[in-house]
C-alpha cells in the first residue's frame, strides 16, 4: 500500500503548534547574541509593539533570564540594524521589522553586517 505523503504533510502542519516550531537556520551577525534572537522571537510571537518595561515584565513572567539592563543595550542595536523599529506615537514601543522576521526565518544573511554604533 502506497502512502499519501501530501496528506501526511497536511496532518503534520496542522499539529505544528503542538510539537513546537521547526528550527530554522539563522545567519547571525558576529555582534549579535542569543538574547537578540529571544527578543526578536518575542516581538514576532506577540505581533505587537512593547515598551522596554513591558518586554522586561513579560520576560520575567515567562522566566526568560534577560535583564532590563540587557534590553536597554540590545534594543538600540537591533533598531539601528533595522531588525526592530519604534512605533510612531508617544513613548518608545518596539516592534519587529520585516528584516527581523526574515532573519528569524533564515531568509536574511546578517553574517557580513557590521556592529551598529548604538
Amino acid at each position: 500500500m502506497e502512502k499519501d505523503t501530501s496528506k501526511m504533510a497536511n496532518i503534520e502542519e496542522s499539529f505544528r503548534w503542538l510539537f513546537g516550531k521547526v528550527s530554522m537556520p539563522r545567519y547571525r551577525a558576529e555582534w549579535m547574541t542569543r538574547s537578540d534572537d529571544v527578543i526578536l522571537e518575542f516581538l514576532e510571537d506577540t505581533g505587537a509593539g512593547h515598551n522596554l518595561q513591558g518586554i522586561a515584565n513579560n520576560f520575567q513572567d515567562r522566566n526568560i533570564e534577560i535583564s532590563y539592563t540587557t534590553l536597554t543595550r540590545r534594543l538600540p542595536k537591533l533598531e539601528e540594524a533595522g531588525l526592530v523599529r519604534i512605533l510612531p506615537g508617544q513613548g518608545k514601543y518596539y516592534a519587529i521589522t520585516e528584516e527581523g522576521e526574515a532573519y528569524l526565518r533564515g531568509d536574511a544573511d546578517l553574517r557580513g553586517e557590521s556592529e551598529p554604533d548604538a
